[in-house]
């Protein structure tokens, strides 16, 4: 066979045939059933991986742009079905199947992903309950994240108002449903922390269906509630399932009517325990009080009126000033005989009584010196010499020196 009548197809030919033969076969789009394996998510963001059967395997590749919109994560082993067109690569001659969308075999998208992501938080430990944090004692400030149209924050307000009025209430509202909803009610929740006046958190919206709620269920909300520093009740619809929100908050409830009644509770709790305070102070008291009219009775009869006292006293002082008036007239006995004893001695010891035994007393008329030795006068001089009993005045008629006579 001459090779001239034939028609030679290069490797390139040969594949943009192939790819015209799908196009024309699959059209738009083909939807694919399968098993996940070989799966790779490569550094550019892309996911390369293979759909395989009992009998078959096909490769597929899903670009970044598409995956972005995933709400699970894929990973080896899940049954899938993906939409996309059949393409050959050229490179390699390989066709392979570029995946526009996918969703779990037999549970929903988001199903998968809610899964998956409680899964991981539970392993990092967000529903622990050692990070649960104790509600105040009583949160006399009361902050709200949900929406202010809602009919929510009407229940908690009705409550609240009935219940507990002394409760002030910082509404932050936020959208709760819709694309944009995880996201300010994560930024609701961090502006109470930061506002720093609240002493609890309500995360709040009124029933709905599982698509309606699905806000509370995404991570940026469960991270919020578990970073926040003030305790935070999650009050999310009248749903059977239990949120993200709800598994990391410290407490949560069914229904937002249920959040303000713990409220409620608390304050009622409260003055409960100030009544029964109360009352046992009023018991103490009386009591107190009948113990001492007791002692005080009892001590009216111990002890005597202010009359009998005061008489008991003017007795004892006029006990006192006559024992001081003994004792003063023997001070004065005593006294009198002490001063009597000591006139004798002086008057013993008086040169009066000595001249009155014969002694005389000489003095000089001159200037009136007494006269102790010889060298005091002179022939001529006046004397007066001084008795016992008068005296007399002579003149020296003659000095007589170093003449002594005994005295008898």
């Amino acid at each position: 066979m001459s090779l001239e009548n034939k028609h030679i197809y290069t490797v390139s030919q040969i594949t943009q045939e192939i790819s015209v033969i799908f196009e024309n076969t699959f059209g738009l789009g083909v939807w694919v059933e399968g098993e996940v394996s070989n799966f790779k998510a490569a550094s550019s963001g892309h996911f390369y991986f293979s759909l395989k059967d009992n009998q078959a395997v096909l490769n597929a590749a899903m670009f970044m742009r598409a995956n972005r919109e995933l709400k699970f994560k894929l990973q080896d082993g899940q049954k899938v079905i993906c939409f996309g067109k059949i393409d050959v690569y050229g490179p390699r001659g390989q066709y392979q199947l570029i995946v526009e969308k996918a969703e779990p075999k037999g549970i929903g998208a988001r199903q998968l992903a809610f899964e998956q992501l409680k899964e991981k938080l539970f392993k990092e430990g967000l529903f622990d309950a050692a990070h649960k944090k104790a509600l105040p004692f009583m949160p006399f400030r009361l902050g709200i994240v949900t929406s202010a149209a809602g009919a929510a924050v009407r229940d908690i307000l009705g409550i609240l108002k009935k219940g507990a009025p002394c409760v002030d209430v910082v509404i932050r509202s936020a959208a709760v449903q819709g694309d944009s909803a995880a996201q300010d009610i994560a930024k609701g929740i961090e502006e109470l922390n930061q506002y720093n006046k609240v002493d609890l958190i309500i995360v709040s919206r009124g029933g709905g269906s599982t698509e309606d709620l699905w806000a509370f269920n995404e991570e940026v909300v469960a991270r919020a509630v578990f970073n926040s520093k003030l305790p935070i009740i999650s009050a999310v619809g009248h749903q059977i399932n239990t949120s993200l929100c709800d598994l990391v908050a410290d407490i949560f409830v069914e229904t937002p009517t249920a959040a303000a009644k713990i409220i409620v509770d608390k304050i009622n709790n409260l003055l409960t325990e100030i009544d029964n305070q109360r009352q046992d102070m009023n018991f103490a008291i009386t009591d107190s009080i009948g113990i001492l009219k007791n002692n005080l009775t009892a001590l009216r009869h111990a002890i005597k009126s202010p009359q009998d006292r005061l008489q008991e006293k003017e007795q004892f002082l006029d006990e006192l000033a006559s024992g001081l008036n003994n004792n003063m007239r023997q001070f004065l006995t005593l006294y009198r005989q002490r001063a009597l004893s000591f006139v004798q001695r002086l008057e013993a010891l008086s040169p009066l009584a000595v001249l009155s035994r014969g002694y005389s007393l000489t003095v000089l008329l001159a200037d009136d010196s007494v006269v102790k030795s010889f060298s005091q006068i002179r022939s001529g001089d006046k004397v007066k010499t001084i008795l016992g009993s008068g005296a007399f005045i002579s003149k020296i008629e003659e000095v007589i020196k170093n003449e002594r006579k005994a005295v008898i």
